[in-house]
């Protein structure tokens, strides 16, 4: 599996690390979800890398980095919504099979969801799109 990873360099370092000895190969590494996307590196997956909170153990207002989907992002998540697969996606939005994964990555790193029905669940929650 090819993977982009995205956040501070000090949480790629940490996380790649940790993938060494797994079958995930890491394609490219980014600070931000959006200088992933606008760099059409191919991949099946983006993972977000997080610092560990060097400080205190809990903290009293946890850090929420929000970006915001976009305008393709919210079609993609709405005919996730609607069940359909990648190819059919792709297919009413007349995009390729890959860029349509590279979407769903996407929204699901920035809604800090780990598949496409926790997804679609956080999305309707947060009024990004109806059901």
């Amino acid at each position: 599996m090819r993977v982009l990873l995205v956040g501070p360099a000090r949480a790629r370092d940490a996380l790649r690390a940790q993938l060494l000895d797994s079958s995930i190969d890491v394609a490219a590494e980014f600070t931000t979800v959006d200088e992933a996307r606008r760099s059409g590196v191919a991949a099946d997956a983006l993972l977000m890398a997080f610092e560990a909170d060097a400080g205190s153990r809990r903290r009293a207002a946890p850090e929420v980095v929000e970006e915001p989907l976009t305008p393709r992002e919210v079609q993609v998540l709405e005919l996730l919504a609607a069940g359909l697969a990648n190819k059919a996606i792709a297919g009413r939005l007349g995009i390729s099979d890959q860029t349509v994964k590279f979407h769903v990555a996407a929204i699901l790193g920035k809604l800090g969801v780990a598949n496409r029905t926790e997804a679609v669940r956080v999305a309707v929650r947060r009024g990004l799109i109806a059901m």
